[in-house]
């Protein structure tokens, strides 16, 4: 494809030189350069301007910003014509006018002229009538470097150029070329992410437009009536192409990595080519200044981007071949054209429209070579991909290997670990509880010995009292039996006044509930005293049969003060022997689980109808079983498989340790019993103790 491409191109370039030209079809008799004309030429005196001479068909006159007028003479020959075919193949043109000899206009061109309705103006091509001096007047405006090429044929020997129709045969080509390559590079830029085709596709639309405005088809349909568009649309979108295929070129090529000056160099560029393209909107007053150094650029760009092609495939960039190449014919049409334009070559449709031509193998071989580079760098990362998997399947194989030899002493150590684990968590439990206990039963302990002495007092002293508050009453009631015998009138008025003011009924009433109530306040407080006593053996070590019913008892008289009013408490006791263990202890679990009961049911006694706890006792042969039972809200079973484990807790943080069930477990499973726990949520928990009667062989600790 490429060589085809090379093949093509040097080919064209060759056969420039076959082209030949018919040098007798007109002659110059010159031309001047005017401040102003102003419409047609009738305030011209034609006569008295001296006429500048020029031999060669296209003139090349430099940067001017004057009115060139030009005066050319046609041959005899076409005297036999009605009409001849003028045209100017220099698209860059911006005004041209033909005038007869008499002043009258003829045709006008250039891109200020272009019209969609007149397609010739298209391409500056015209038929003029041909008159009996033969003698023409051409006027021409533009901006940049001005030159003028004239082809005058007849009719029918139109051989130097194209017709309209096959004109837009070859840029109908481009721009479908354009097109395809624009919509490839977008689906392939939707699909990779890949930034390069994104700039890449604006730089074939950058492109496409600056060869659309070159060639006149969008001044005649986009901005047919905007002067200043027309003048400067070529040169603004030529920076833009400029800037963007540099940048493009700065990434493609990585530059950047590989030398950071000649990056600057480039970027450089970028900033330079952006001021200049400011001046085309903003009027700083120089003229065409900013033309000139575009196009001085254009020619530096080339040879700059060039170099940097060759610099990448040196240093071993594969897709640079690919850009190199490219570049390569982008600059080659290129000197084409320029020699065209300075008339070192001839005029003809290859000269006229080699730079389109090479802009759009330009097109396609960048295009390649951004393939080129995808594939590289897919294939790069494969193999990178590809080193990886490698790496990791030694790595895998070096773990595996290790595994087998480090498994079994993880299983160990982590066995030995887990069983010191236990042991410290028993022991950090077993602390916390002696502690806990010991501290406890003192104090309960001294609480029960200290209102144990008052109370006896007390409770000693109400049977005395109670029988001398009778004697007195006994006294009372024999002095009103014999007044009422005895007493004068007087007397017994008196002695009833005064017991109605002393309400002496009422006041024996009040007597007598008085005592009562102190009699039942003092039988309360001794089994409150009774129960501190029981509860205080926590920190007994030694095994004795216990009366279980008084230890739970006394377990509820000391919760007594933290059960709210509307939790019930049932006993369900049976008939149970005395039981061997430590007392203490066994009061720890009934404290413990009968507090967590307590705690479930007053955390929602909004949604409990009859909150109470249950609490039941039988004989089992050589066992015992007490059960706890609350209608509270119960456990899921994530949390029943775990409440046994040490510093688990469902309560909020600062209101418990985690250690009561574990301390509960732990002492039922030293007394050789069992504890076993029912619960479902919304059904309530339930505790089942089963102890054994008999601990002769039981070990504490």
């Amino acid at each position: 494809m490429i060589r085809t491409l090379v093949i093509v191109f040097i080919a064209a370039f060759f056969t420039i030189s076959c082209t030949e030209k018919n040098e007798d079809d007109f002659k110059y008799v010159g031309y001047t350069m005017l401040s102003e004309m102003g419409e047609g030429l009738s305030n011209l005196n034609l006569d008295n301007i001296s006429w500048k001479e020029e031999d060669d068909a296209n003139l090349f006159l430099g940067y001017s910003d004057s009115v060139i007028l030009i005066k050319v003479v046609l041959n005899s020959r076409f005297l036999e014509e009605n009409l001849v075919d003028i045209s100017f193949e220099n698209p860059m043109l911006n005004e041209i006018e033909v005038y007869d000899q008499n002043g009258a206009l003829l045709s006008k061109l250039g891109r200020v002229n272009y019209t969609k309705s007149d397609f010739n103006s298209l391409f500056n091509q015209d038929m003029i009538p041909v008159n009996q001096a033969l003698t023409y007047f051409i006027k021409v405006k533009s901006l940049g470097n001005i030159v003028v090429p004239i082809e005058i044929n007849h009719e029918s020997e139109s051989t130097y150029a194209l017709k309209l129709d096959q004109k837009n045969v070859l840029f109908g080509i481009y721009f479908g070329i354009v097109l395809a390559m624009f919509f490839y590079n977008l689906f392939l830029w939707s699909s990779t992410k890949d930034y390069l085709y994104g700039i890449f596709i604006f730089y074939i639309l950058l492109e496409g437009l600056n060869q659309s405005v070159l060639a006149g088809y969008i001044d005649a349909y986009f901005w047919p009536d905007n002067i200043y568009l027309k003048e400067h649309a070529f040169y603004i979108t030529t920076i833009l192409v400029s800037m963007t295929g540099i940048y493009y070129s700065l990434k493609f090529l990585n530059i950047k990595n590989l030398n950071k000056r000649v990056y600057n160099v480039g970027f450089g560029v970028i900033v330079i080519y952006f001021f200049v393209l400011i001046t085309f909107f903003i009027d700083f007053g120089i003229g065409q200044f900013n033309i000139k150094i575009m196009q001085s650029l254009l020619g530096f760009v080339s040879f700059y981007l060039l170099s940097i092609s060759i610099f990448s495939l040196r240093k071993g960039y594969r897709p640079a071949k690919f850009f190199l190449f490219a570049w390569s014919l982008l600059i080659g049409s290129m000197m084409i054209f320029l020699l065209r334009y300075l008339n070192f070559l001839p005029h003809n449709f290859f000269t006229n429209y080699v730079f389109t031509i090479g802009v759009t193998f330009e097109t396609i071989l960048l295009a390649f070579a951004l393939a080129d580079k995808i594939n590289i760098l897919k294939k790069e990362k494969e193999r990178e991909q590809s080193e990886r998997l490698r790496v990791l399947k030694e790595n895998e194989q070096l773990i595996k290997e290790q595994n087998v030899l480090l498994e079994d002493k993880v299983r160990v150590r982590t066995d030995e670990l887990e069983q010191a684990l236990r042991n410290l968590q028993n022991t950090q439990s077993q602390l916390v509880s002696q502690e806990k206990m010991a501290s406890l039963g003192q104090l309960t302990a001294g609480i029960a010995h200290e209102i144990n002495n008052p109370i006896n007092f007390v409770s000693s002293n109400i049977m005395p009292l109670k029988r001398d508050i009778a004697d007195i009453m006994e006294v009372i009631e024999f002095y009103r039996e014999t007044g009422k015998e005895e007493f004068k009138e007087e007397s017994k008025k008196k002695a009833l006044d005064l017991e109605e003011d002393l309400e002496l009924d009422y006041v024996l009433d009040e007597v007598d509930q008085l005592l009562k109530g102190m009699e039942e306040g003092a039988k309360r407080t001794v089994e409150i005293v009774k129960g501190l006593r029981l509860f205080s053996r926590v920190d007994e070590q030694d095994v004795k049969k216990v009366d279980l019913h008084d230890g739970i008892n006394s377990t509820i008289i000391l919760l007594n003060s933290s059960i709210p009013g509307k939790i019930r408490i049932v006993r369900e006791f049976g008939e149970l022997p005395l039981v061997e263990c430590l007392a203490g202890k066994i009061n720890q679990v009934f404290m413990n689980i009968i507090n967590n009961a307590v705690h479930a049911l007053s955390d929602n006694l909004d949604t409990i109808s009859d909150p109470k706890i249950t609490l039941r006792t039988k004989n089992e042969g050589d066992q015992v079983v007490v059960e706890i039972e609350d209608n509270g809200p119960g456990m899921p079973e994530s949390v029943k498989q775990r409440i046994f484990e040490p510093f688990f807790t469902t309560k909020a943080v600062g209101k418990g340790t985690g250690l009561g069930l574990s301390i509960v477990y732990s002492i039922i499973e030293n007394h050789k019993g069992t504890l076993e726990v029912k619960s479902e949520e919304g059904q309530g928990t339930t505790f089942i103790i089963t102890l054994p009667v008999y601990q002769s062989t039981a070990k504490y600790e």
